[in-house]
């Protein structure tokens, strides 16, 4: 199995439009294990979400390679969204379990990777348990940001489905934010004691292959996308 972040900005209408079909649209894609599609929110600590109306975020799960390659290539979805920006990822560890995530990936919190990698958070979120779901996650939204050796995060939205993506230098610095004692450990915590979600997963990635821009630059450094 191999993921794909594409994150592209659209402009309202179209992202809009593209959001209604939802992953539907994806159904009868060749070697698609599933794919989730949403609107990116910046991360703050603010208790009210701000969606980015025109930028789209589209996550999908491939059964290989020539799969996703068939995608980007004939898909017109992919071709919507190739002006953005994209990532190609291997994973390296999960916990809990979503369509299309394999379930005997590695799960121990000290998988070894070198270089950068990317962590997904994706949940389909309780009713009863939105609002502790929302001053928990803002409380650990408000330092990501800051957290040491974080490259770029953004939240993504499409309600029941809520979902993270970031980038970190090492898998070090995403541990150590994941869980070091502070808001996101208590989030954590507080998940585990009453789940705010029917299902969820965090899986841990090597981005192995970047390309394209948001806001008019790659969020990896050109040294490190070209080392990928």
């Amino acid at each position: 199995m191999l993921a794909s972040v594409q994150i592209a900005d659209l402009g309202p209408r179209r992202a809009l439009a593209l959001l209604v079909k939802g992953s539907a649209a994806l159904d009868a894609t060749g070697g698609l294990r599933n794919a989730e599609i949403g609107l990116a929110a910046p991360l703050s600590a603010s208790l009210v979400a701000k969606p980015q109306p025109g930028r789209l975020v589209l996550v999908t799960m491939w059964n290989d390679e020539a799969a996703l390659d068939d995608f980007v290539a004939c898909s017109p979805i992919a071709r919507v969204m190739a002006d953005g920006w994209s990532a190609r990822l291997q994973p390296l560890r999960a916990w809990g379990a979503w369509p299309g995530v394999p379930d005997d990936l590695p799960t121990p919190r000290n998988v070894e990777s070198n270089g950068p990698v990317g962590v997904l958070t994706m949940g389909r979120l309780r009713v009863r348990r939105a609002l502790p779901f929302v001053r928990a996650s803002a409380k650990a939204e408000g330092r990501v940001l800051e957290a040491p050796g974080c490259i770029w995060a953004t939240g993504v939205a499409r309600p029941p489905f809520v979902s993270t993506f970031s980038l970190w230098e090492s898998a070090d610095a995403a541990r150590a934010y994941a869980f070091t004692a502070g808001a996101h450990n208590d989030a954590i915590a507080q998940g585990r004691a009453r789940p705010f979600h029917k299902r969820e997963v965090f899986v841990r990635f090597r981005p192995y292959a970047v390309t394209g821009h948001l806001d008019g630059r790659n969020p990896l450094a050109a040294a490190t996308v070209a080392a990928l």
